[in-house]
């Protein structure tokens, strides 16, 4: 994986920050955007390193991102649909303006995105993609998360097609669904949810966002060259 370009969206933390930080050990490049600056920028060095304050809504300003990427490394090898969001609400009781932030943040951003990045792959028909959905939306419900579910199960759905489409081109295109992950978004959850979900586990813990990040970078590499469309589940057999 050394010297290759990778581009992760949603690096500030969880997940996202693990798979940057763990393809940074690997030497590889690593261009990656999030709202807020992370804190953790500081202890890399600036020519392995390339952020950008980018909003998930301004379609634009990510189409920017990955042509400004492609301009200074000349290549982009790999993309990793990292960013998304969630708002923990019965359907019925959900504001609009959440479900649409949910929606576009989760699945229209990230098309949008992958579109620039695989025309920009297809110049050296090569590259792979992953695409971060969840075992809520792929494999199995949960309460209070029906439009979370819909936006990561369009994400499955989006990335089989799209596996199909490039595959003739030599860009892969492969899902990780994480289960439930000690972040922000598990440390919220009462203790008695957090029970729940840890009786029906096998493995009785929650994963640790290095485990994701670990699945992400099998699925990038060449260990993975004839895997494509495929969903990855990296969950303690929660869904078994």
């Amino acid at each position: 994986m050394k010297n290759k370009v990778i581009i992760v969206s949603g690096c500030s933390r969880g997940i996202g920050e693990a798979i940057a930080k763990l393809f940074l050990k690997e030497g590889c490049i690593v261009a990656c955007f999030s709202r807020s600056c992370p804190e953790w920028l500081d202890d890399y060095k600036e020519e392995q390193l390339y952020w950008q304050s980018v909003d998930l809504n301004d379609f634009k300003a990510l189409k920017k991102f990955a042509n400004q990427v492609y301009k200074m490394y000349g290549r982009i090898d790999g993309l990793v649909n990292n960013a998304g969001i969630n708002y923990d609400s019965l359907l019925a009781t959900m504001n609009e303006d959440k479900i649409h932030e949910i929606l576009t943040t989760n699945i229209e951003a990230m098309m949008i995105l992958t579109q620039q990045v695989s025309k920009l792959m297809l110049v050296k028909c090569k590259g792979s993609i992953v695409n971060i959905s969840s075992i809520v939306g792929g494999a199995r419900g949960y309460k209070g998360a029906s439009v979370y579910g819909a936006s990561k199960a369009a994400v499955v759905g989006f990335t089989k097609s799209l596996a199909r489409e490039l595959g003739g081109k030599g860009i892969r295109v492969n899902t990780v669904l994480p289960g439930f992950i000690e972040t922000n978004m598990t440390k919220a959850m009462s203790e008695e949810k957090k029970n729940q979900i840890l009786r029906r586990t096998p493995l009785k813990c929650f994963g640790k966002p290095e485990e994701i990040a670990k699945a992400v970078k099998f699925l990038l590499s060449e260990d993975a060259s004839y895997i494509t469309g495929q969903d990855l589940v990296v969950d303690g057999g929660n869904c078994c």
